[in-house]
C-alpha cells in the first residue's frame, strides 16, 4: 500500500463523513432522554429480574451510550481531509476514482475512504479493502487488479477527482 497518498493520523474523515458523524452523534445525544424514559417505565412494571421491558431498555442505553463515547473519541480526534487537499494526481484518501472494469467494459466512480465512513453499497470503499489498498497511489491509465469478494478484478483508471 502507497502510505504516502494518506494523511497520517488515526481517524480519517472526508467533509461529508465527518458531517454524518457529527449529525449522528446530535441525534443518539437527543434519543437519551427517551431511552431514560423507557427505563423508568419498565421499571414501574414491578419484578426486575423477569422484567423484558426493563432488559431491553437498558441494552439499548448500552449500545447508545457505547456509540456516543465511541463518536466522542473519534470527532475531535479526526483529520478532516477537505476536498482542496486531496491529490488528483493519483489516487489517495477523498478521491473519486472513475474505473472501467476491462471485463464487462462497464464504468462507474468509486471513492476512496476510511473505514469509518465506508459503504460498498454507496460506492465508498475503504483505503484497507482489497480494491482500495490497489488503487492507491495509481494514476490516471493504470490497470489495477484486485481479489474481492466475487472474484479478481482488472480495472483501469480513467479519472480521478475530490470528493465533494
Amino acid at each position: 500500500m502507497e502510505q504516502d497518498v494518506l494523511p497520517k493520523a488515526k481517524y480519517l474523515l472526508t467533509t461529508h463523513g465527518y458531517e454524518r458523524l457529527r449529525e449522528e452523534l446530535e441525534a443518539l445525544q437527543r434519543k437519551r432522554g427517551q431511552v431514560a424514559s423507557n427505563i423508568r417505565r419498565a421499571k414501574s412494571y414491578g419484578d426486575l429480574s423477569e422484567n423484558f421491558e426493563y432488559h431491553e431498555a437498558r441494552r439499548e442505553q448500552g449500545f447508545l451510550e457505547g456509540r456516543i463515547l465511541e463518536l466522542q473519541t473519534i470527532l475531535p480526534n479526526a483529520k478532516v481531509v477537505t476536498p482542496q487537499e486531496v491529490d488528483t494526481e493519483q489516487v489517495g484518501f477523498g478521491a473519486v476514482v472513475r474505473v472501467r472494469d476491462l471485463r464487462l467494459d462497464e464504468a462507474w466512480e468509486i471513492c476512496v475512504v476510511g473505514p469509518l465512513e465506508a459503504d460498498p453499497e454507496d460506492d465508498r470503499i475503504s483505503y484497507e479493502s482489497p480494491l482500495g489498498a490497489a488503487l492507491l497511489g495509481k494514476r490516471v491509465g493504470d490497470v489495477v487488479e484486485a481479489e474481492v469478494p466475487a472474484g479478481r478484478v482488472r480495472y483501469r483508471i480513467e479519472a480521478i477527482r475530490a470528493y465533494e
